[in-house]
Formats: C-alpha cells, structure tokens, sequence
C-alpha cells in the first residue's frame, strides 16, 4: 500500500456523533474562516439564526412550564425487563457465562453470583496479588472512613466507597499489593442518642430507667443489625475490601490501642484534667464536639419547640436591662443581653477603656438588678462600643468569651445552670429546680416589676444548636480531660507548608492552616454509656499537696494505677480506694487512631510495618479538621509518623436540585434503592420505621412523593458508581439526581449490545491471535486501535492523578463514539464479506478485552461478566478475574502494534497543516506514534491540537471508512 497523505483519505461528511446523554461533551473543533458569501458562510448564518429561534422558542417553553408541578414535567420512564441469574450456583462458586448472552442489559442478571466469587477466591487479599505474574512489589494502602453504626450508608457515603473502589482496584490491576481496611465506628453519642429514641418510642422507656448493662446490651443488638446492614451495602457497591481484616471502633483491638494511646499522651505530658468550660447538651447531659454543635442564624424573633420544654421558646431578641449604680439613685448602666436566664451568674459589667460615656464611671460599682449585690463596672478593650449599649454583662461560668475576660481580671465564676438544664441553687429558692427557658420569662417579668425593663426587641443572633438532640447547647463548667494540641498542631500545619503532607485540592490548605493556627485543647470526656471507659482513676480521699486538688491516676489496668497511686501518695497501694472515671472518651479520639489501630498497633505487627503509613486517604472535605486533622496530630505523635502522606477530598454530594442531603427533606437515599430500584410506597415506609418526629415525618414524606412519584427505577451498581466518578469530585458540591444515573444504565446497556455484536461476530471458532502478532489491515483498524491507546494513555493520567472524572468521560468517549458510532459500523460491511478477512476479527476482540479491563475498576459487574465470555488466547495462562487482570497501559499497546507504522507514514500525519476535522482522526494516531518513537517530531501546530483537546470528538469521519 503506496504512503499517502492521510488528508487524501479524509473528507468532510455528514455523518456527526451524538453527544453523551449525561457526560458534558468536549469542546468543539473550532472551524477555519470562510470568505464572506461563500455558500458555507450563508448555512453558518442560517442555522445561527435557527438556533436561536429554537432558543427563544426553549425560553416561552420553560416559562410555560414554571406553573405546573415537576412530577408533570419531568421525564417518564417505563420498567425495563427484568432479567434473572437462575442457573444454581452455591455462594462463592463462580458464575456460569457458558449459556448465551441475555438480549438486553439487567443489572440483576450481571451482578449476580460474582461478589461472593471474587470474596472467595481471595483476590481482594493483598497476599493473593503478590503472586500476580505481573506483580510490581510495591504496596498500596487505605483504610474506609469507618462509617457510623447509627444507620445505613447513604449516597454520600456511595460516593466514598466508589472512589476509593475504583482507585484500589487500578492498583490491583496494576499489579501492586493492595490492603484495603473496612471497618465501622462506634459513633458513641450518635448511637446513644437514636437508640434512646428507639427505646422510647418501642418500649416508653429512657435510658436512666434502666441500667447501664440492661441499656448497653439494646446498644449491641443495635450494632449488630446495623454493621449487617452497612456491610451488605458495601458489598452491593462492589467494594473489593479484605473482610479478614474488618475491625470495629469497639473490638478489643480497637479497645487496647485507646487504652495504650491515652496512657502514653497522659505520660508525654499532653493529657490533663481541668475544670473548664464545654459544650454541654442538656438534653444528653454530655459534653459535645464542635463537630456535634450546629450553629444556626437567627435574623429576629423566632420560636423553637425544645425537648423537655413545655412550650416554645422565643430567641432572637435582645432584652434590655438597668444596672442601677451604687450611691446615685438616678444613674444606671443598661446591658443587653439575648440570655436573661443566665442573669443570676453575673459577676461584673463591662465596658471599653476608651468608651466616654461611661469614662466617670471608672472604678465604680453596680446593683445587680436581681439579687442587689454590688458588681464592679470593669474596663475591658475587648468590649465593643459601637455594639449595643456598648456595656456587657459577664457571666464567666457560662460564656467562653466572658471567662477569658474574667481570668484577665481575677474574677469569681458562678455556676447557675446544672447538667440536666434546670436553675441551681446559688438561682435562690423561686428559680431552683426551674428549667432554664422556663426561669427566662419568670426573670423577665421579675425586670418589668422592679422598673429594671428597658426594653426588648429584635436582634440577629447564631444559636448554637445541638446537631444529636436538638437541644440549644449550654457552656457549663466541667472538670474534664483535655488533650494538649498546640506542639502537635503545630507538626499537623508545618507538614502541609513543607509538602510533606498533601491536601488535594490544594485550596483546602488554607483552613487547614487557620485551624492549627487558632486550635484550643480538645475535651475528651463524654458523659455517656457507649464508648472507650477512660483508663483515669480517682484515688479516693486523697488531694495533691501543691493545689489541694483530687488526686488523679492513669493505667493501662487497675492494678498499674494502683502503683501509680502509690508512688504519687507515698502510700502502700493496697490500702488505697480506686474510682474509675465514669466518663467515656469522645469518639473521635478512637477515630483518630484508626489508620494504625486497624493494622494492629501498639502490637509491631507485619501488617502494620508493611501497610503503615497509609499511601492514600480518601475522605470528605466536611471531615477535614475534625477527623484528618486530629488522625495526622496523633499518629505523628504516636507513632512517629505521619499516616498518610496524601489527602484526597471530594465535596459534599447535594440533590439534583442542589439541596443538602437531610432525613427531613426526604431526600436521603439508600444507594441499594438506586441500584435494585424502589416504590415510592416502600420509600414511606421506610420513612415511617426511621426516628423523624411527626412533623419532620409529614414534610419528608411530602417531599419525597413531590421528587419520586414513580419511585425509583433500577440503575444497577455500575451505573451508580460511573455516575458517581464522572463529577469533578474535587470542585464544588456534587449535584446527583436519578435521571442521571438512568442515563448511564443506558450507557452500560450500548457496551452490553456492543458486546454481543462482538461476540455474535466473532463466532464459536475464532481463535484470538497474540497481542504483539495482531496487526491492522485498513487504515479504520489502525484508527480504532489508536484511539484505544489514546483512551488507555488517558485512564493511567486520570488514576495517576486521581481524577477519576477524566476516566469515565475518557472510556464514555472510546465505547459509544469511537467503537460504537464508528468502528463498528464501519467493520460491519467487512464482516459481512465472504470470506471474511481475518484482520476486522482479531481487533474487534483487541477492542473488547483491552476495552473491558480499562473499564473494570468503575464497572466492576458489568466488564466481568463480559470479559468472562471472550475467547482465551491460546497458550497464554489467562488471569482468573477481570480484577486482577493486567491494566492497560498506552506504553504497552503502543509496543504490541509493532505493524502500526508500515499503514500510515508518520511524516504525513505529523507535518501536515491540521484542519479541524482532519486532526480528530489525525490525533489518535499521532498519540500512538509518538509512543512508539519518542524521536519522532510533530509539526508546532498540530502538538498545541494535540494538548488543548485529549478527546476532543470529531465533527466528521470519513463517510466509507470501510472502503480505506
């Protein structure tokens, strides 16, 4: 065959690409100038002028439509036949593909029977990839956000576990041995609080009427049938984690390295016991994280229905109070205040130095409006004049801001709210014993009696609300156990600023740096049942000499504190009494733990120094600080070093229309009600079983009838998961919607049929020729099997960099435009030939294998169960599994096609001027002969084409490709 231009071949036809139903499609050739009035000019202005016709058309339409409901707007679909997978098969035996290929795509036919397989067989061990012929030696690690037992996983969580499925599974491919953890977190004031829920609305009982083994057994039996669960929709997803390896926050493993951490950061230095103030949630009578307090703005008067309130309480209103001072009877300081109830624990008023108003009254005292006792009127520059009456009232036992203004002045704190949220004694007798908001409007009308009411109105306000009870969250003074984070802090920021540790993406650096900046010490006292006991001991009756206060011990067992109490008191360790805090630690500490806890630490197990630290951790950006942040604090101070040394975080995952997920809105999906489809009534129902309070129930119920009138139709798990992968994970939020992974079944559906035509074409004889021997016979072949390294170039690139979205849209671009809408109608006309030349044959199943495996690690059902029934090469031991295949590289494609060059002259692809339609067909081949010959040189036009539009789909192809 004489060496052409390739331009001689190629003209510009009519035959365009349809564009992906839900993958955006890349960006256009730009088309080269036309002399005015030439007849491509005149249809150029024409049909701009019909897309704009259509488009002011598009525009009445959509106004038209503002007044009907979604349901009447959206899309209908209709059930697709269901096919099922009956042939007997005992779980773990593999699937029997011998039978012919069903006609059209089922989810449950091909996601059946192939877990279980894929468990049995071991190929989700990291010992079982070590014996891979093409085993690489290295390692890769990770372990699962350990999700909580407080129920089932949720779409967020779906798009966790595809990430990191995807990326384990290219390792594994790759030949790497690859040690995936799963494990669940105890979730301790989560779970608490849903399972005290759950006994009072099945049994009527609270948790303090029984006791704590009768509540922590119901925990258990909670536990159990949840981490089931949880488990069964891991495995639904396809998540290829080691099982033999799966731990649990609450297991003795987990329990000993709590242990052994506590005692080690007690023994460095970094763990004390302090009164303090903490977030308190009255309702739980526990201390929270600020993880677990949701700040919610108030813009005026609003009222909310709290638990164990009688009535609603009103917030977002500033209360106005007189401050009588002391020897002038006609002078007075009004305050403003929004938390009247807290009036009873005021120790002082301040006011700025530099404030005028009040300059004459420096030094001088005030009548508490209440109680009558004198209060010093304080200078404080913290103050703000402009703010108010620019004087505050300083209630220190119950503000973190007015604490630190009294430890600058010396002032007392006064406690006036207990645990359980009614007024203490110090309240006197009329407020002792009254619930707090209850005690507000009897302080209130106290005020307006005395003369002291100067006003209320309006007022802005954030309400620190707690995100487990609902409660509004208290500051009360709380001797607890802090952990020192400033020395670590301090590692945690300096390992991102020297690239030691990397965030991605990188802006995420930015908060990291300002929370290590501005970190406090963090409370790890819990006040529950459920949870890590604190291996802190009271030595009963005994004070420390220099401060007089209790004497506190820490052991690994009772009978090493013991010691430690006895070299601390000086006193035989027998004849002391030993209390054991009643208290639990706060569950992020065991969390914190978890990247080394899970492989086995403190034992210096093999696990531990083959997979530690971790290659890579995958999380959610809302996780950041409270998880990564403190996961990197302790395991650099634990175990000398950082447990990972990248971060990936993909963004929070929102409805279609760009709503937070929330049990409210009814728009928190289970992922196994998108892969097996669902009713809308089943969806009720499985509202109605959940905790929501009637009123959330009726709006969530609404909701859902509104966004699923028809239910949910079955998108299977392969479609769940390319959805998933294909957003830019790393941008803004994820907006998810169902009709969008329908349109990827229907994707999974065109490789299905691609398949069966591939295979139907093949035939029952056909024998696939070795991969370095295969070599095309037409310039289409040498085409569709450039494309193919380009797609296989651009996966490597995408997993390389974890962009996982470059992937899907990559492989989406190679099976329905390149093989679906080209190559294969362009062969069809050949295979028909009798005979048929061998050539089309042997690179439809080039395409299909190499095709399929490129697939794998983001359709793990749907490639397997294809893969399974292409011809094995003769004389070649073929890998048991699709998953643990080999996994293309371009570089290897590139070698095998050694015939590649004698089609195409590479001067004439690399040299010519490139028009846009031209270079579409131009740009795989030139991708693949430069892989083959790093020397060869491309013209300066065509390498700018060829970076700025990787899989750019082409206007046009030739109209009779199979007549080259």
């Amino acid at each position: 065959m004489p060496h052409l231009p390739l331009t001689a071949f190629l003209r510009p036809s009519l035959w365009g690409l349809r564009p992906s139903r839900s993958l955006p499609r890349p960006p256009s050739l730009s088309t080269q100038s036309e002399p005015h009035g030439s007849p491509i000019s005149q249809r150029n202005r024409e049909a701009k002028q019909k897309r704009l016709r259509e488009k002011q058309a598009a525009l009445q339409a959509g106004i038209a439509r503002q007044s009907k409901s979604p349901a009447e707007t959206r899309k209908t679909w209709s059930p697709k036949e269901i096919v099922l997978y009956e042939i007997p098969t005992e779980p773990g035996e593999k699937k029997d593909v011998s039978g012919p290929v069903p006609p059209a795509y089922s989810p449950q036919y091909v996601e059946a029977a192939w877990y279980q397989w894929w468990v049995r067989e071991g190929f989700f061990k990291p010992e079982y990839q070590a014996r891979l012929p093409h085993a690489t030696g290295e390692t890769f690690s990770m372990c699962i956000p350990p999700p909580n037992v407080t129920g089932s996983l949720h779409i967020g969580h779906a798009l966790t576990v595809a990430i990191q499925d995807a990326l384990v599974r290219w390792h594994r491919m790759r030949g790497d041995q690859v040690l995936w953890v799963p494990g669940s977190d105890h979730a301790g004031i989560a779970t608490q609080a849903v399972v005290e829920k759950q006994l009072w609305k099945e049994r009527g009982v609270r948790r303090h009427e029984l006791s704590q083994e009768e509540f922590l057994r119901a925990v258990w039996q909670w536990k159990e049938t949840k981490g089931g669960e949880i488990c069964e929709q891991l495995r639904a997803l396809g998540s290829s984690l080691d099982w033999d390896r799966e731990c649990f926050t609450m297991d003795e493993g987990s329990s000993v390295a709590v242990t052994e951490a506590f005692v080690r950061l007690y023994n460095e230095g970094l763990l004390y016991r302090h009164r303090q103030l903490v977030n308190w949630s009255c309702a739980l009578r526990s201390a929270i994280s600020d993880v677990e307090v949701e700040s919610r703005p108030l813009s005026g008067r609003t009222e909310l229905q709290l638990p164990g309130c009688p009535s609603p309480v009103s917030f977002g209103l500033l209360i106005s109070v007189a401050f009588p001072v002391d020897g002038e009877p006609d002078a007075e300081v009004v305050v403003g205040t929004t938390r009247p109830e807290t009036l009873p624990g005021d120790v002082a008023v301040a006011v700025h130095p530099n404030d005028s108003r009040y300059a004459h009254l420096h030094g001088r005292q005030l009548r508490h409006p209440l109680t009558g006792q004198l209060l010093p009127l304080i200078t404080d520059t913290a103050v703000r004049p402009d703010v108010g009456t620019g004087a505050v009232k300083v209630t220190p036992a119950h503000s973190p801001a007015d604490a630190q203004m009294a430890a600058r002045h010396g002032l007392s704190l006064l406690s006036v709210i207990g645990e359980d949220g009614t007024m203490v004694s110090p309240c006197g007798d009329w407020l002792q014993g009254v619930h707090r908001f209850v005690a507000r409007e009897k302080i209130v009308s106290a005020l307006r009696e005395r003369g002291l009411l100067r006003g209320v109105q309006d007022h802005p306000m954030v309400l620190p609300i707690c995100s487990r009870s609902g409660d509004v969250v208290e500051y009360l003074l709380k001797s607890q156990w802090f952990v020192r984070c400033q020395e670590m802090g301090d590692r945690a920021a300096k390992a991102v600023a020297s690239g030691a540790l990397e965030l991605c993406p990188s802006f995420h650096q930015k908060s990291w740096q300002h929370w290590f900046a501005h970190i406090g010490d963090w409370c790890v006292s819990r006040q529950l049942w459920w949870g890590h006991r604190i291996p802190a001991y009271l030595v009963v009756g005994e004070h420390l000499e220099d401060n007089g206060e209790e004497c506190w011990v820490v052991g690994r067992s009772e009978a090493e504190a013991r010691e430690a109490a006895a070299a601390r008191t000086g006193r035989p360790g027998a004849k002391l009494t030993l209390q054991r805090d009643p208290d639990v630690l706060d569950t992020w500490f065991s969390s914190a733990l978890f990247p080394f806890s899970a492989l086995g630490w403190p034992r210096e197990t093999s696990d531990l120094a083959r997979f530690y630290p971790l290659s890579l951790l995958e999380t959610g950006s809302d996780l950041l600080l409270f998880w990564v942040g403190r996961m990197v604090m302790l395991g650099t101070q634990l175990t000398g070093q950082l447990p990972f040394s990248k971060v990936l975080l993909h963004s929070m995952v929102r409805d279609g229309q760009g709503r937070k997920m929330s049990k409210s809105l009814g728009n928190v999906l289970d992922p196994r009600d998108i892969i097996h489809g669902v009713g809308l009534q089943e969806l009720q129902a499985k509202l109605r079983a959940g905790n929501l309070d009637p009123t959330e129930l009726a709006i969530a119920a609404a909701a859902q009838k509104k966004d699923f009138p028809h239910g949910i139709p079955e998108c299977g798990t392969d479609a769940l998961r390319f959805t998933l992968c294909s957003h830019g994970v790393q941008g803004g939020d994820l907006h998810l919607s169902v009709p969008e992974v329908l349109s990827c079944r229907r994707f999974c559906n065109k490789i299905w049929n691609a398949l069966r035509f591939i295979l139907g074409a093949l035939g029952e004889s056909f024998v696939p020729c070795p991969s370095e021997e295969l070599s095309p016979s037409s310039l289409v072949d040498a085409w569709i099997l450039s494309c193919l390294a380009l797609a296989a170039q651009e996966c490597e690139r995408g997993f390389l960099t974890q962009e996982l979205s470059l992937v899907t849209h990559t492989l989406h671009h190679f099976w329905l435009h390149n093989l679906c809408d080209v190559y294969l109608e362009a062969v069809k006309p050949v295979l028909a030939r009798v005979p048929c030349p061998p050539g089309p044959p042997q690179v439809l199943f080039y395409c299909a294998d190499i095709g399929l495996r490129l697939l794998s690690p983001v359709m793990p059902f749907l490639t397997e169960e294809l893969w399974q029934r292409l011809p094995r090469r003769p004389g070649v031991p073929p890998a048991p599994s699709v998953c643990v295949a080999p996994y293309p590289s371009a570089r290897s494609l590139a070698l095998h096609l050694k015939n590649f060059g004698k089609l195409v002259n590479p001067q004439h692809l690399t040299t010519y001027p490139p028009s846009p339609w031209a270079l579409s067909v131009v740009l795989p081949l030139t991708t693949l002969l430069c892989i083959q010959n790093k020397d060869l040189q491309i013209s300066p036009d065509l390498r700018k084409f060829r970076g700025q539009n990787a899989t750019a789909t082409p206007h046009a192809v030739p109209g009779q490709l199979p007549n080259l």
